[in-house]
């Protein structure tokens, strides 16, 4: 008996130490460290990965944990319970639509997730023109992209309707007077779910042009041959914010002060970024 009852303490033990571990990896606090989870736009990448890497060495007490996407992909998994605790989007419509302070216009379902007060305009971006290395098709710029998609001579790959980059790329069509559904059953447009996807088919050549923002065409190593005025799609913003579900809103007010900082602005510059002013 003794020994049944000894065998039943130790598992009873064990049990509670693995429902206080389980605890732990929800808070995302693992050896000590704060995690804190970073939903940024896919144009940023690579410079919030060098961030990240300078920001862990000065805070050893926190890690980082990054979830890139489109905006509107991270806008729907925000909306759908994913663990958030910073949300950078390359677009003020992805954030809006979060953002209780909005109208109904902006903010249709009347989502409630920004935290008041931590909401920034952190930086802009460039929407820019890019082709293939060596231009197959001689593109100069927007003006002959317009040219060309109208007498079927060339090839477009775009953002779906539902990423910042395709919006964009949907305002400049408009401004050019093109039909982008007559010309995609043309043959004559593809898409990308994100920035990502549509630098990958122009660099490897399977599209003669896209609409990409120009830190993409840097990290690719892709020269733009053209770049968007903000009469033909706006300009491109990217807010941020703190988010009211997140469990570790300090540490999140701290990362996104951080961003705007000199050290984090040297980063975003390097590649094409400027501070949104």
């Amino acid at each position: 008996m003794m020994k049944w009852k000894r065998a039943l303490g130790v598992a009873l033990l064990l049990a509670g130490m693995a429902v206080l571990a389980g605890c732990g990896g929800q808070n995302g606090a693992e050896h000590g460290k704060t995690m804190l989870t970073v939903f940024a736009a896919a144009s940023m990448t690579e410079t919030m990965n060098e961030i990240a890497k300078a920001y862990q060495q000065e805070h050893p007490d926190v890690e980082i944990v990054y979830n890139f996407d489109s905006s509107g992909t991270l806008k729907h998994q925000i909306q759908n319970g994913a663990a958030c605790d910073v949300f950078i989007s390359a677009a003020q419509k992805q954030m809006d639509q979060l953002d209780a302070s909005k109208d109904e216009r902006a903010n249709p379902e009347r989502l409630d997730f920004v935290l008041p007060g931590t909401r920034i305009d952190l930086l802009e971006n460039k929407v820019v023109l890019a082709t293939p290395e060596g231009n197959p098709k001689q593109i100069t710029g927007f003006d002959d992209m317009a040219k060309k998609l109208k007498d079927g001579s060339i090839r477009l790959v775009m953002g779906n309707s539902d990423v910042p980059v395709g919006q964009y790329t949907q305002k400049i069509l408009a401004h050019y007077g093109l039909d982008e559904q007559a010309v995609a059953e043309q043959g004559r447009i593809t898409y990308g779910s994100n920035v990502k996807e549509v630098t990958t088919q122009v660099k490897e050549g399977s599209a003669d042009c896209g609409v990409i923002y120009g830190t993409d065409a840097y990290s690719a190593g892709l020269k733009p041959v053209g770049e968007a005025t903000k009469d033909m799609c706006g300009q491109v913003v990217y807010p941020a914010a703190v988010l009211k579900t997140s469990a570790h809103q300090d540490a999140a007010k701290a990362f996104l002060t951080y961003l705007q900082g000199e050290k984090a602005m040297a980063v975003f510059e390097d590649v094409g970024f400027s501070r949104a002013g």
